[in-house]
């Protein structure tokens, strides 16, 4: 069967079912449970500093009533961290490179945020709509134009992950296969592209930290124009 370079991206199935639930859970199964005792193990040492260290980053740019969001903000930072870094061994499936996972993230959340600005300060909300001092004949367009702007918010959170990571996970497979069909013929070149694609691996693993860190942080900076 001739396989093409976008059927890494197909979601997995088990005699017709779809397992994308499954590989979105299982990376909670990795972290250690918590115990009675403080400190049990450097690893769980190592993760209570992680979750202090991202939940400090998060919560940093809010005031005391997004704090209240310190939860899902951290827990959705490790999931997005632990799905990307899973996603780049081989033979794995990535469910961030789906646009309709990543929608299912990003849409609800900010939904939320808009939510709350709307009960807590509807007139602040609704007054980032109309910047003061605008002209009156752009009154209408410029309405337009961020109402847009708004509605595009999780569009733009999905796909800036997707986009991101198919386009690494593609590169990857790419140099690799180019890799492995130089090698008979000039084992040069097929070292110095094995060197690239090892240069090039570093480089999705620092990609898969930062959009994981940019998709909870513009959540943050949402939140923290409707609080």
């Amino acid at each position: 069967m001739n396989l093409s370079f976008f059927d890494q991206f197909a979601s997995p199935y088990l005699l017709g079912i779809p397992l994308i639930l499954l590989s979105v859970l299982f990376p909670a199964l990795l972290f250690p449970s918590p115990d009675n005792r403080w400190i049990t193990n450097r690893l769980s040492t190592l993760q209570s500093w992680l979750l202090h260290l991202i939940t400090k980053q998060l919560m940093t740019p809010l005031n005391k009533e997004g704090h209240k969001w310190a939860l899902i903000l951290t827990s959705l930072m490790m999931l997005l961290l632990t799905i990307n870094l899973l996603g780049l061994l081989p033979y794995t499936f990535t469910p961030t490179t789906q646009l309709s996972a990543n929608m299912a993230l990003a849409f609800p959340l900010w939904f939320a945020t808009l939510l709350t600005g709307l009960r807590n300060q509807p007139s602040a909300s609704l007054g980032h709509l109309l910047p003061e001092g605008t002209p009156t004949l752009l009154i209408p367009a410029l309405i337009l134009i961020e109402t847009t702007s708004l509605l595009i918010r999780p569009l733009a959170l999905g796909v800036r992950l997707t986009a991101n990571l198919t386009a690494g996970h593609l590169l990857i497979q790419l140099i690799s296969t180019a890799t492995m069909a130089l090698l008979p013929t000039m084992p040069a070149v097929s070292i110095l592209t094995a060197s690239i694609l090892f240069l090039l691996t570093l480089l999705e693993v620092a990609v898969a930290m930062i959009q994981a860190y940019v998709f909870v942080l513009l959540l943050s900076l949402y939140l923290q124009e409707n609080i």
